[in-house]
């Protein structure tokens, strides 16, 4: 089927992408990879979607250490979905598609798997859902003569000579005697020679080729942005494709941010706070999440001004520094939640600063506004109580931490934490077997958490 473009896609699915991209960009990858899937359960055909949600499933991949051994392991553990997918690859080869997607969530660069999607993606006529993946996994197996090969095979069969014999170039010089391999590229040089102008040939079929080509090198820009450590070619090539996206879609917000997160993280700290505030210009107002980049930015230069002076032996002008990020964080939080009265997120940040600074009142009231944020509800909730414990209201504090309990069906960290303060409220109000209670279920999973595992054994001696 046709590619389906990002312009032609409804709001609600454009919507999705946008989140994704921006959260790609932020580091969030659980939650772009979610966007990202969801924009493709809506329309398949937006080829975009998945050349990011790869990305960003490689990022993911790359910087959880995933090596060798995570790729025996997501074998083993694939086994009954692969064969499922197999099953589906003759009569339904596009829910084929989406179940070996599911396992290139956790292994992006299974090789197995791969080659699983290559052949049910041709088999539901889609060679460019295989050709968006391989371009990826390549960049990471570049010694690979499979898949090479199959690559190479899949541009000849969608029309691609001069990108298939490419192929082929780089597959000889692995195998350099293979005889097969030399045909394929002769065959390529042949079939690449007969295209009278090559690429530049003109009407329609030459606007094929100048799609094939941007695609390919955005494919080639994803596989940089993918990597878990980028070097600094990698950056200024970077730099330089998403200047170009800017002029080519001035309006573009996402790639506005994306340039700036680029100079923040190359330290030119100038030209990312530059970037932003043209950014606020194009929006025509006030947007709190290029703000809080701004401000993320200056706490950078701060923190770069505090390291330098630390390793100078400026010890005084150190501790000056510090001073002055603690009243540029202060002021900064207190301008952006009166500008942004709606925005819970600020209100959560604030509460903390001021719970920090020891205004309890002050912080009661951002976090009671922040706990109608989903995602700060839990956390706001924990800080409430230790708002009403400092005030030693002690049986206010307990009901804010049981509120917070409710909201955890998994005894994660967080979890943990909670669980932990409400056993030390209990014991402040001398409920020793409630308290008791709390330190066992933590004791229970993680006997090395704090004091846990002392506050247990005392309590049965």
């Amino acid at each position: 089927m046709a590619e389906v473009t990002l312009e032609e896609v409804p709001q609600k699915t454009k919507d999705m992408f946008n989140r994704g991209f921006v959260a790609m960009e932020r580091g969030n990858l659980d939650y772009a990879i979610d966007m990202f899937t969801a924009c493709l359960e809506l329309e398949p055909n937006l080829h975009r979607a998945r050349k990011f949600l790869r990305a960003a499933e490689i990022k993911q991949f790359k910087g959880k250490g995933g090596g060798q051994m995570a790729h025996l392991v997501s074998t083993l553990t694939g086994l009954s979905s692969m064969f499922k997918a197999q099953s589906l690859m003759k009569t339904k080869p596009a829910q084929a598609i989406v179940a070996i997607e599911k396992l290139l969530r956790n292994d992006p660069l299974n090789l197995s798997h791969i080659k699983l999607l290559n052949k049910a993606a041709q088999a539901a006529g889609e060679p460019e859902i295989a050709i968006q993946t391989l371009i990826l996994a390549r960049d990471h197996y570049p010694d690979s003569a499979e898949l090479l090969e199959q690559l190479g095979r899949l541009y000849m069969a969608t029309d691609q000579p001069r990108l298939g014999r490419e192929c082929f170039e780089v597959l000889c010089e692995i195998k350099p005697n293979d005889s097969a391999a030399l045909k394929l590229l002769k065959d390529a040089m042949a079939i690449d020679s007969m295209s009278k102008d090559g690429w530049e040939k003109v009407g329609t079929k030459g606007t094929k080729f100048t799609v094939l080509i941007k695609d390919r090198k955005e494919s080639e820009s994803l596989a940089r942005e993918s990597k878990a450590v980028v070097d600094k070619n990698d950056i200024t090539l970077m730099i330089e494709e998403n200047k170009a996206r800017i002029q080519r879609e001035p309006g573009n917000i996402n790639y506005r941010r994306a340039l700036a997160s680029l100079y923040s993280n190359s330290k030119m700290f100038t030209e990312a706070i530059a970037v932003l505030q043209e950014t606020q210009t194009v929006t025509g107002g006030r947007d709190p999440q290029i703000d809080q980049s701004i401000s993320a930015i200056r706490l950078q230069i701060f923190d770069e001004e505090i390291a330098k002076a630390k390793a100078a032996g400026m010890t005084a002008m150190a501790d000056a520094k510090m001073k002055d990020r603690e009243l540029f964080l202060f002021n900064d939080l207190l301008d952006r939640v009166t500008r942004y009265p709606n925005d819970l997120q600020i209100k959560y940040d604030y509460g903390v600063l001021l719970f920090q600074q020891g205004k309890i009142n002050e912080a009661i009231q951002q976090f009671q506004a922040s706990q109608r944020n989903a995602q700060r509800r839990v956390n706001s909730l924990y800080y409430i109580s230790l708002c009403f414990k400092a005030k030693q209201q002690y049986d206010l504090a307990i009901d804010q931490v049981q509120r917070a309990v409710t909201e955890l069906p998994v005894m994660d960290d967080t979890k943990k934490m909670i669980i932990y303060e409400l056993g030390l409220l209990f014991e402040l109000v001398d409920r020793k077997p409630e308290a008791m209670d709390c330190f066992k279920q933590i004791y229970q999973i993680d006997i090395g958490y704090r004091d846990v595992a002392a506050k247990v054994e005392q309590g049965y001696k």
